[in-house]
């Protein structure tokens, strides 16, 4: 009896040590295969930020090549129409033009450089209107600023808003202004657009297709939650003001 039992007591504790040794081993193995999928999912999401990257810059060269060309047509349509003031306006439209051509084409521009083009560009179209008509533009810019001529401005943010103030005003009517005011102070960039349009105007606006989406799409995929786009219409009268935190933005390109 006592044999039998000493015997089982050692088959029982081989059961136990294999036991043990099995689950080590399992154990062992199971990491291991965690650590293989979390490698490959480490991967894979590399790989579909990758594929995001490059589908945002296709999107957002798709968006240039149909701005562009819009953009041209306003300006010359502008110039053409009152020819007395031509030669002042070519001045302008040589410096938007070269905008377009050279410094477009750069994923960043400077807020120097896009503050500078937004200017000429409501010169040239300042042309279009009567002189005793209420145009009022204010510009507070700090020279100063750290961002001021840091690469971080996406080139061309500025046409949709100046555009389409000129494009759905009514000029005719009695109370009708445009009013514009651009800002730069402690890294955040600040444009404020307001207009008095036509019944007509203001069908075309809420139906306007390229400009305002193409402006919305630009601005989620580049600055993300570093920006703030309000749009607002009350009695006729649009506003849309765009804030960028140009500060935050340039520090995150320059951490990440």
């Amino acid at each position: 009896m006592e044999g039998n039992y000493y015997m089982i007591h050692d088959y029982l504790i081989f059961i136990g040590v294999f036991a043990i040794f099995f689950l080590l081993t399992v154990s062992i193995y199971l990491f291991s295969q965690n650590g293989r999928f979390r490698q490959k999912n480490t991967r894979l999401t590399e790989t579909n930020k990758i594929i995001e990257q490059k589908l945002n810059e296709v999107q957002l060269e798709h968006i240039g090549t149909k701005l562009n060309p819009h953009l041209f047509k306003n300006i010359l349509n502008s110039v053409q129409s009152h020819a007395y003031q031509t030669y002042m306006s070519l001045d302008k439209l040589a410096n938007v033009l070269d905008y377009i051509l050279y410094e477009s084409n750069n994923k960043f521009v400077s807020p120097k450089e896009e503050l500078n083009f937004a200017l000429s560009l409501i010169e040239i179209n300042k042309i279009k209107i009567n002189p005793l008509f209420d145009f009022r533009i204010k510009s507070r810019i700090n020279k100063s600023d750290t961002v001021y001529e840091e690469k971080v401005f996406a080139p061309l943010i500025s046409v949709d808003l100046i555009e389409n103030a000129f494009k759905h005003t009514d000029f005719l009517a009695q109370d009708s202004f445009i009013s514009i005011h651009l800002e730069l102070e402690n890294g955040i960039f600040t444009m404020k657009v307001s207009n008095k349009a036509s019944l007509k105007n203001i069908l075309a606006k809420e139906n306007s297709g390229f400009g305002s989406q193409s402006l919305d799409q630009r601005l989620k995929m580049i600055y993300n939650n570093h920006y703030q786009l309000e749009k607002s219409s009350k009695n006729g009268i649009f506003t849309a003001e765009l804030k960028i935190n140009l500060g935050e933005f340039y520090d995150k390109m320059r951490y990440s």
